[in-house]
């Protein structure tokens, strides 16, 4: 049962530490570190770059999350993984954590990284499609009522263990979406603190940076 938990959160952690988001503006010129929040997730890209390279970005990391619980699960169904595991949910679920960990921490970026949510959604079309059809539900409402990214995320991740226990999802799914709306939390706490001392930036579509020269 070890190996195929420590082979899937390997292989999440190499796929998830793929830094599209640097890669995408580095593209267009631009290095994202040095632009806008200086995060290299899809907001701060659509932010600086616009819509266009945003959502390559965020479809781009949701794919991530995606492959990382959809492969041993689709493994297992192929019966590539027979004699290893007879339960496969583990392992999807050690992959989305090594995707979530490699996107936050990436040993290609000097272990810099975004704040895993667009990670998450690709984990949890898989894992829990309905669950996260209402987490997505709730984003949207706190999102177009405030024009918080931040507030959005964070609502709808402290809202994804409860969706998950409406949803009568397994045990296991009910303690990931507790670890990862603990993790989303932490990984914008200086947003919280902006969030709180009433100085965070509501949405709003930056003029494209200039190339760099």
């Amino acid at each position: 049962m070890l190996f195929p938990l420590l082979s899937s959160g390997l292989f999440g952690y190499i796929l998830g530490a793929l830094p599209f988001g640097y890669l995408v503006a580095r593209a267009h010129g631009v290095n994202i570190f040095q632009q806008g929040s200086g995060n290299p997730g899809a907001t701060n890209v659509r932010r600086v770059l616009g819509k266009g390279p945003g959502n390559l970005v965020f479809g781009l990391d949701a794919a991530k999350g995606a492959l990382a619980a959809g492969l041993p699960l689709l493994a297992a169904h192929l019966g590539w993984t027979q004699g290893l595991t007879a339960h496969p949910l583990p392992s999807a679920i050690a992959g989305l954590i090594g995707a979530l960990l490699g996107h936050s921490f990436s040993c290609f970026t000097h272990f810099k990284g975004g704040k895993g949510v667009a990670t998450t959604v690709g984990g949890f079309a898989v894992l829990l499609p309905l669950g996260l059809l209402a987490a997505a539900a709730v984003w949207a409402l706190i999102f177009f009522s405030t024009r918080y990214v931040s507030l959005a995320s964070i609502v709808a991740a402290l809202t994804l263990p409860g969706i998950a226990y409406l949803f009568r999802a397994p045990p296991a799914l009910l303690g990931i979406s507790a670890a990862i709306a603990l993790f989303v939390v932490i990984m914008h706490r200086s947003n919280l603190a902006r969030l709180i001392s009433g100085t965070e930036s509501k949405f709003a579509k930056s003029k494209p940076a200039p190339p760099e020269r």
